[in-house]
């Protein structure tokens, strides 16, 4: 198989943040199939490779480069024209459109079908985000009713929900880096996560959602929002409640009655196991397999489908049209 570079902005500091550790995390992953490495484009590192100094090298026909950072995809996909690319695509609703010659790998099957609308002749492949086997139920005592972090959270939740909450039960909010934060999941009854409105302001989608899924798998009570990737695993009802519901009064009691409640909702051993590592590195692998041949094919002449432009689909509405007119 071909390496891998998979180009972040840069590992640490104002980068950082849950997008990067998940593909870092992918990167770990990938290393078990196939040589990979991370290359960063716009923060020179010590001991870390800068994409302009790797374009200066002439052996490159073996390499793929896979990008992922939404705002900068446009202009990658653009300076890597000429070389063999994967979009690894998180959140959706960017605006750009891509070439059919860069396949793309999706982190939940919510933005899958976003691509598989927006970009329908490019290959396509389905591989979510990993959790990690530190996220499980411990069994331990629960002295923590209600946990929160701050980021992302909407207005409601801080402003109104959370205090109205503060004045019945234990309350704990994150406004800070974390560093073990299946240990907090496992200190917490109810998780609670709203971010619609976040992602709203950010004209994008919520691309997977690690958190709600970290903190079932941690045995806590979720109550979430469903946008975005959330809708690939969450179900109301089943394994979560949805955040939200109606008015702040109904939300305190649903929220309280799950505290006081024996009664708990989980996420099935079997839907969890599509998240860990050992599965995606099979899936990987085989998605791998696929675009190394895709890439082998390329280079040789055929006729390339059409792409679903605008200008298509201007021509397509006005073949209907002129259809209706003859009839």
């Amino acid at each position: 198989m071909r390496k891998l570079y998979f180009l972040v902005p840069g590992t640490g500091g104002k980068f950082a943040c849950g997008g990067l550790w998940a593909e870092l995390k992918t990167l770990n992953l990938a290393q078990q199939i196939c040589p990979a490495e991370v290359v960063t484009y716009r923060q020179r590192e010590k001991e870390t490779l800068f994409l302009d100094d790797l374009l200066k090298e002439n052996s490159l026909e073996d390499i793929i480069f896979v990008i992922s950072w939404g705002f900068d995809v446009p202009k990658l996909a653009l300076k890597l024209k000429d070389y063999q690319v994967i979009y690894h695509a998180h959140s959706a609703e960017y605006g750009f459109r891509l070439p059919s010659r860069i396949p793309i790998i999706t982190v939940s099957r919510n933005t899958m079908g976003y691509w598989g609308q927006k970009s329908p002749n490019a290959l396509i492949y389905y591989l979510p985000n990993q959790i990690s086997d530190e996220f499980t139920n411990l069994n331990l005592e629960r002295d923590i009713d209600v946990l929160v972090q701050a980021r992302k959270s909407s207005d409601y939740l801080i402003k109104q929900l959370i205090p109205e909450l503060q004045k019945q039960c234990n309350v704990f909010i994150v406004d800070s880096y974390v560093e073990d934060l299946a240990s907090l999941f496992n200190r917490a009854k109810v998780y609670l996560y709203d971010s619609a409105e976040y992602w709203a302001q950010q004209r994008v989608t919520e691309g997977f959602g690690l958190q709600p899924m970290e903190a079932l798998a941690s045995g806590c009570q979720v109550f979430s929002s469903v946008n975005g990737g959330l809708s690939d695993y969450l179900d109301p009802g089943f394994n979560c409640y949805k955040i939200a519901g109606y008015s702040r009064e109904y939300d305190v009691q649903r929220i309280l009655n799950v505290i006081n409640s024996s009664e708990t909702l989980s996420l099935s051993p079997h839907v969890l196991a599509e998240y860990r590592g050992e599965n995606i590195i099979k899936r990987l692998e085989v998605i791998l397999q696929e675009i190394n041949l895709f890439f082998d094919y390329q280079p040789t002449r055929c006729h390339k489908i059409q792409d679903l432009t605008q200008w298509r689909l201007t021509q397509l509405f006005f073949r209907k049209v002129w259809k209706k007119i003859r009839k």
